[in-house]
Order: C-alpha cells, then structure tokens, then sequence
C-alpha cells in the first residue's frame, strides 16, 4: 500500500541535509511498524504486539482495523525508507499515538554567509490535509542542538506570501565564546537543554510541514547541527547531545477518526462512535478537519466499539473523587451526601457542619455505647491481665522445666500440667475440704517443689499416693493427688482416737508401708528416699489402705551408689541419728524413720524426741 514519506530537506548552500531521514509523523495510510515480543490473538484480531495492547480502531489482520490505522507487527525493527515508523504507545481516550522518532543532522558548508532562510516541510506526497494523523500539537517540540545558532518556526503561507509569515517560535542555542568543540555542549547539564548548546520550542496548531530560519549568531559555531523533534518533557541525555539517541526519541502524534473535511453530525451520532454513552468531538487542529470519539463525562473506555466506554466508579478512587462524607457510585457519576445530621457540601473537607440536634444525639450515642460497652471491655482487659499473670508464674514456677522432666520420664506429658482453671472447677473453687495438707516443710523452693513431681510422676504402686498433676499458674505451684477421702493415719491414731483403728488394720497398715518403702528403695526406675516417713504424711482411703505421700525432701539416687550426702532435712523424732550425725543418706534412715513410725503405730503415742 502507499505510505507518505515526511522528510526535511534544506535549500540554498549553507545548510544541507546529510540524508531524507524520515520523521514519524506525516503518513496517510499509516502503516506502521511495532518492535513485538511475542503476539496474542483474540477473535481472529491480535490483541497485543509486544508490551503495546492493540484496541479496535487500530489492527493488524484485515477487517481488525479501520480504515487508515492498519498496522505490522515484527518481532524486530529496522528503520525502512518507506516511511514505516516504531510504535511506542497508543492511547485510545486521548487519540494519540506514541512513535519513535528521527535525527536530522545538519552540515555547515560555507563559512561567509552567516544568516539563510530554509524551508521545512513534509515532502514526497506530503502529510495529507484529511489526516488521520498529525503532529500533536500540545505535546511536541523542535529542538535544536549546537552552538551559536537560531531558529525560528514560522505558521505556513502562500508562496507568494513568504514575507508576511507569521513566527510562532524561536530559540537560540549558544556557546562560551572560548570554545569551538564539543566540549561546551558536554558541560551542559544532563537532561536539561537550557539554551547552553542546545535549545527548544514548541510545535502549534498541528500542520504538515513549517518554513523555518535558521541563522549562525557571532562566535565560533560547530560544523554540524542536530534538530529533533520531540515530545515534551524529554530528557537530554549527553548522548543526544552528541547526534546519538540509542533510548529512541519518542514523539506524538494526535489523529482523527474521520479522514474527510467533515466535522460532527449535528442531528445525529457518528457512525464511527458505536458504544453507548460515547460522543462526537471536532478536531482542534488548524491544519485538519475531522472529529474523534470519546466517552461521556463520568465514563471511560473505548468509544469505537460497542458497550466500550463504562461507568468510572468515582467512590474507589477518592483521591481524584473526593468525598468526606456518604459515597454512592451511580451510572455516569456519584453521589457525595454529609452524614446524618450534618448538611453542607460532603465534596470539601470540613465542608459538613453539624447541627446542635444531631451534636447532642452524636454525644448521647457515644456515652450511651461506652456505658454498655464497658463491662465488656473491661472483662476483657481483665481475662487478659489474668492471661499474663497465668504466664508469669507458669514462668517463675519452672514450668517449662518441669515440661522437660515430664516428657523424659513419663508416658503421659502436658496431662501432668493442669490449668487453673481446671482445677478450680474441680475443688470447687479451693474449698479447704478438698485440701490433703500443705507438706510437712511447710513453703519450700520451688526446686524442691519440681522434685516432688519429678520423683512422683515416674512411681507406680498401690500404696504411694497417684500424683494427677500440678499447676503452676498460681503464684504458690499446687500439687493435684488422687482424691484420697479418710484423711492422714496422724488423725485416726491421736485425733479421732486409738478406737477408730483395729489391731489388725495397724499391722497391714505397717506392712503396706515397708512395702511402699520396698518399691521406692529397690523396684523403682531410680532408687527413691522418701527422708520423711510419718503418720502425718501416709493417708488412709475409705478401705483403709495406706498411701505413702509428700515427697517433697525426697532425693533420687544412683543405681551404683548406696548414700548420698545431703543437707539434714527430716521431722525431729522420725530421724535417723547417723543420718543426723554424718549427713550421709542410706535406706537405712528411711527404715529408722519406718520403726519410728511403727512404734507410733502400735501404740497410739506420738514421737518426740529428748536431748540428753
């Protein structure tokens, strides 16, 4: 197909082109060509070249595109003399088109003639009047690179109205007078082109080509010129100061919808404009005629196909939307309303003003929900002050300690660990009835107390009291025994009296703890001294059985050792006196306090001991 072909080319001697280098701007047909990756297809009509999302007016198969927005996808790019360009971008809403642009480099051929007249245009078939496309008018530039020299852009007249042409922009780019290299324009700041060998103005009103002047100001000037034409907002690079552009240069063009003279339909829609909630607008290019589609106010999306333009819903985006008070999204734009009992405009911050009436119902609301929300709030607060203070002591009671000993020496682990709360539903609260006794040593380390769910945790035997567990969510750690319900044999020998007890449920008494003491010395995974047998610690079930209980003075022993050396820790009258000479702790002292015990047992006497 034909393409048009937007070059520059300079007359008379002074200035020649190095080459027709082709600008990306004037085509009819425009065919152009997009740098792709990779292509998907959707329909019949690929939808993507590349990172760019091709959308109906534009296409690459026939019958995907509209007349005049055909376009090639490669999956490389070389620069063609046909007038092909790279596309970097479309944007449907704003009709633009995004291209890479051209060099033009300019050669100094004379030294005498220092101010000419040049012509700019588009040559070949030139940019054609109906469009599509043309030069965006509020986003282009025409930069000048160089030293000394001026241009001027001029609105296009009639041959034979040359003189009288309008300049609609200037600029002027200069050089130190002490230099004639590159090295001026090299100490110009990097992406700034500030008049320091490099200058730049604006490109109006959108026509196909402009008579410019360029003149060669006083002072030493550089053989070669460079003119780019840009978008705005582009940053100069030193390369591009230097003639190269290895990021592309990219410039836009704007285009129309209809490549006629015509303008809008006045009593009906256009015909290019086929989705709901979409219009019509004229083209304010001087140079063009023609119109565009876009979607209605309050919409957006793609006006050439049907139902392409959709409502915007202004509430998720209140940073473009603003409103400070009820937001409602509705079709074709929002509904912003101030709170109940307050008026005023909602869009404004601070623009709602309360009045006296819903003040004093605002006011009443939030005291009458802290009245009914405190009880609530402050059992909370107080269910998790408890929570920490549970932790705190579970903590300062060794509880992870006793969590180790348990996992190595028992089969049943975290059961040995009870809550508090467990066990306060289980002893009604700490009813003292439910309470066995405190031990025969009174308050103890804490170590102690570990020891004594260490020792008891690993016994087995029916005439040692069964250990269920301890909690150590209390500030005092708490043992937790099988309920044993007939109280201590200290009671029934010297409190309830002498009668509660038979001849014959004494010596099985007796005998049941020599063999509780039997387990602990000998069958036990460790040998085990009790160093506190007593009437007051064997408790007595409802069938009279006896229970070896409080191993808090307890001690493990070595299967290769026979004694131990300890500090002296047992109830006067109940210990053993070489045991209470030597500090050396033997079975043996478990044993004279079983005689003790005994005698206690046979004769209804309590032990005491006299210093002689």
């Amino acid at each position: 197909m034909d393409v048009t072909t937007a070059v520059v080319s300079l007359s008379r001697r002074r200035f020649v082109t190095a080459a027709a280098v082709a600008v990306a701007v004037a085509v009819v047909a425009l065919q152009l060509q997009l740098l792709a990756g990779a292509a998907a297809v959707a329909n019949n009509c690929t939808r993507r070249c590349g990172d760019i999302e091709l959308e109906y007016p534009f296409g690459v198969q026939a019958g995907c595109y509209h007349p005049g927005f055909n376009l090639t996808c490669n999956h490389s790019y070389q620069r063609h003399s046909d007038g092909t360009v790279q596309v970097l971008g479309i944007s449907i809403p704003n009709a633009t088109v995004r291209i890479n642009s051209s060099v033009i480099t300019l050669y100094d051929d004379d030294d005498d003639d220092r101010s000419k007249d040049v012509a700019w245009r588009w040559w070949g078939k030139g940019l054609s009047n109906t469009g599509p496309y043309f030069l965006s008018e509020s986003k282009s530039l025409l930069a000048l690179v160089g030293c000394n020299a001026q241009v001027d852009v001029m609105v296009p007249a009639a041959a034979a109205d040359r003189r009288n042409q309008t300049v609609v922009g200037s600029c002027t780019a200069i050089c130190p007078p002490s230099t004639s290299d590159n090295s001026t324009i090299g100490a110009a700041d990097d992406d700034v082109c500030s008049g320091i060998g490099c200058c730049q103005t604006n490109i109006i009103l959108g026509y196909p080509s402009y008579p410019i002047q360029m003149k060669v100001l006083e002072g030493k000037h550089l053989p070669i010129l460079f003119v780019y034409m840009i978008d705005q907002g582009f940053n100069f690079s030193m390369d591009v100061f230097f003639g190269k552009h290895p990021r592309g240069l990219p410039a836009s063009l704007d285009w129309i919808i209809s490549n006629s003279t015509s303008t809008c339909p006045r009593n009906a829609s256009a015909p290019e404009c086929l989705s709901a909630h979409s219009s019509c607008r004229d083209s304010v290019a001087n140079a063009h005629q023609g119109y565009r589609c876009e979607c209605s106010h309050d919409y957006q999306g793609n006006p050439y196909i049907i139902d392409g333009c959709y409502d915007i819903d202004e509430c998720s985006s209140p940073d473009i939307y603003p409103c400070y008070g009820n937001c409602k999204n509705k079709p074709g734009g929002y509904d912003c309303d101030c709170l109940e009992g307050f008026k005023g405009n909602a869009t404004l911050l601070k623009g709602c003003e309360g009045s006296t009436i819903a003040l004093i119902v605002c006011g009443g609301s939030i005291v009458l929900f802290l009245v009914i929300a405190s009880p609530f709030v402050i059992r909370v607060i107080k269910k998790h002050q408890e929570k920490k203070l549970k932790e705190k002591f579970f903590k300062q009671n060794h509880g992870l300690l006793l969590q180790q000993l348990i996992s190595k020496n028992t089969d049943f682990g975290d059961r040995m660990i009870i809550t508090l709360e467990e066990l306060q539903k289980a002893t009604n609260n700490f009813d003292r009835t439910r309470q066995v006794g405190a031990g025969g040593h009174g308050i103890r380390e804490i170590s102690e107390f570990i020891n004594e769910v260490a020792i008891l945790s690993q016994v087995n035997h029916r005439n040692v009291v069964k250990l269920l567990g301890c909690c150590l969510e209390t500030e005092v750690p708490l043992l937790v025994y099988e309920f044993i319900s007939n109280g201590t044999l200290y009671h029934h020998l010297h409190i309830e009296g002498p009668v509660s007890l038979s001849w014959d449920d004494r010596l099985r008494i007796a005998l049941e703890v020599a063999r509780a003491l039997s387990y602990l010395h000998s069958a036990s995974l460790m040998p085990i001294y009790h160093r506190d047998i007593k009437s007051a610690n064997i408790l007595i079930d409802d069938s009279l059985t006896a229970k070896v209980s409080d191993f808090g003075a307890s001690k493990y022993t070595p299967v290769e050792r026979s004694e131990i050396t300890t500090a002296i820790q047992v109830t006067i009258g109940y210990l053993d006196p070489m045991y209470y000479y030597t500090g050396r702790l033997t079975d043996k002292s478990d044993v004279f306090s079983f005689w003790s015990s005994s005698c206690g047992i046979v004769n209804s006497k309590k032990t005491y001991c006299r210093y002689v």
